[in-house]
């Protein structure tokens, strides 16, 4: 029970601390003469590319988060049933490569299991475009992070 306890407030200060930092981002840094010079460097203070960390949050938010880890770039999605389809679940790992805004940078991997008659859940395959669909999903809300970041 500890153990669990501290993994879930381990959870939530990485998750905290991401969210303070994508916060921080589009603050404007003042000068010593009150100029507004340039802003925040969102990967102050974590160890990957911070668009593709917060568009990994915000896309697979509807999935249950398990663990993150933002300075391994690692984030562990737990068991997701869609109600439409109560027979099939899906996991989620998404790894952030690297500190730049970069395709390369990313891999999603997913696990899907199907509920038999016995009611025991067995792998099954994940169809090959899923994964890369994610992929795609999470750059383009890196980039659109980007840019509101820009202007």
């Amino acid at each position: 029970m500890a153990s669990n306890k501290a993994m879930v407030r381990g959870v939530t200060i990485a998750i905290a601390s991401g969210l303070m930092l994508s916060a921080c981002s589009s603050l404007p840094i003042v000068g010593d003469r009150g100029k507004k010079s340039s802003k925040i460097d969102v990967q102050q203070g974590i160890g990957v590319n911070g668009y593709l960390w917060r568009a990994s949050l915000d896309t697979l938010s509807f999935m249950p988060l398990l663990t993150a880890d933002p300075w391994g770039g690692v984030i562990n999605y737990d068991w997701y049933i869609n109600p439409q389809t109560p027979s099939e679940r899906f996991k989620a790992t998404v790894f952030i490569l690297d500190t730049r805004l970069r395709a390369d940078a990313l891999k999603v991997t997913v696990t899907k299991e199907i509920k038999g008659a016995d009611g025991q859940w067995t792998a099954a395959p994940v169809a090959a475009q899923t994964e890369a669909d994610l992929e795609n999903a999470i750059l383009t809300k890196a980039r659109q992070l980007n840019l509101a970041n820009a202007g």
